[in-house]
């Protein structure tokens, strides 16, 4: 796996972190519960349901991140990174662009129906910004040395700064699942209400 310069990844994270924050404030906040909870049409999760999924992830990932970065400010920083074939397969496989495939969730991370879809978007924003905070904090260590375990098999660690790539693109890809529920969403919660 090739070398890439540090900054140059984080730089992109961060665009996507805040590419997110804006989607969720402009197009989810303000949408109506009967929205935010209505299920997919094809009987996939609602809106709140997507974010609420993204928000485990976040409550298991954003504490690890930080004890990560908290242990490695001793530690000399190093200007690049080199994603593991571990780490690289992950981040393909959440890419929605390139991992096409469908994929169940595990358990802890399957969202209830009964949901606070308001409480679930605050949530998420919270999470967005604590994400960003840690990506201008790991601009200041070596994205290589630190290891995360991951949520399904905790004895697996991954680089920093792969979890970072994979978090991200775990987000987008469900960003976009909520994203196609909108429109469908409102013509059915307006043809119920009709």
């Amino acid at each position: 796996m090739k070398p890439v310069l540090k900054d140059q990844l984080l730089d992109s994270l961060e665009e996507q972190v805040e590419q997110h924050l804006r989607q969720c404030v402009e197009q989810f906040q303000n949408l109506s519960e009967d929205i935010l909870l209505a299920p997919a049409a094809n009987g996939g999760w609602s809106i709140a349901q997507c974010l609420e999924h993204l928000n485990s992830y976040g409550k298991y990932y954003l504490p690890q991140i930080q004890k990560g970065l908290t242990k490695a400010q001793s530690k000399p920083n190093v200007e690049t990174f080199r994603s593991t074939w571990l780490g690289m397969y992950f981040n393909r496989m959440m890419d929605p662009q390139i991992g096409t495939g469908k994929y169940k969730a595990f358990k802890g991370h399957i969202p209830d129906q009964n949901l606070n879809p308001y409480a679930v978007v605050a949530e998420f924003i919270q999470q967005q910004e604590t994400l960003l905070s840690y990506i201008c904090q790991a601009r200041h260590v070596d994205l290589n040395c630190i290891r995360i375990p991951i949520s399904i098999l905790q004895w697996i660690r991954l680089k920093l700064g792969d979890v970072l790539q994979f978090l991200i693109a775990h987000n987008e890809r469900h960003i976009v699942q909520a994203q196609r529920n909108i429109s469908i969403s409102a013509s059915i919660v307006n043809s119920e209400q009709a």
